[in-house]
C-alpha cells in the first residue's frame, strides 16, 4: 500500500461529480483513488438518475483517473464476513465492497454515508462531511 492510496465509496464519487460539499475531507485526495467494480458500477447507474446524461457521466468518471479494482474472491469474502457486523446500520452489497476493498488493501475509505464512521470496521474511515 502507498500511504496515500484511498479507496472511493460510491457516495463520495457522486458528491464530488455532482458539487455537493466536501466539509471534512480535501476532495482533490479522490483522483486516482482505487474503487472497486461494484462501486463504480453504482456510480454510472445513479448519475444518469441524478439527471447527468450516460456519456457526460462516463467522461466525469475518466477525468477522475480512479484506479478500477475487480471484485475478487478475496474481497467477495471480506464483504461477506462484513454482512453480520453492518446488517444494523443496513450497508449494502456495495457499501461493503467498498469496505472490504479498504481491509484487503489495507486503505482508509472515503464515503458520504455518516454511519459508517459509527461501526466498529477494520479500516479507517474518512467521511466528506
Amino acid at each position: 500500500m502507498n500511504e496515500k492510496d484511498l479507496v472511493a465509496d460510491a457516495s463520495a464519487v457522486i458528491a464530488l461529480l455532482v458539487g455537493e460539499p466536501f466539509i471534512r475531507f480535501d476532495a482533490t485526495r479522490l483522483s486516482n483513488a482505487l474503487i472497486s467494480t461494484v462501486n463504480l458500477s453504482e456510480v454510472l447507474a445513479r448519475l444518469p438518475e441524478l439527471g447527468v446524461p450516460e456519456d457526460a457521466a462516463a467522461d466525469a468518471v475518466s477525468r477522475l483517473t480512479l484506479r478500477v479494482v475487480t471484485f475478487d474472491e478475496t474481497q467477495a469474502r471480506a464483504a461477506a464476513r462484513l454482512r453480520a457486523l453492518t446488517r444494523q446500520a443496513g450497508l449494502s452489497l456495495g457499501d461493503r465492497a467498498c469496505i472490504a476493498l479498504g481491509i484487503v488493501r489495507r486503505c482508509p475509505v472515503v464515503t458520504a454515508d455518516r454511519a459508517w464512521a459509527s461501526l466498529n470496521l477494520d479500516v479507517e474511515v474518512i467521511p466528506i462531511r
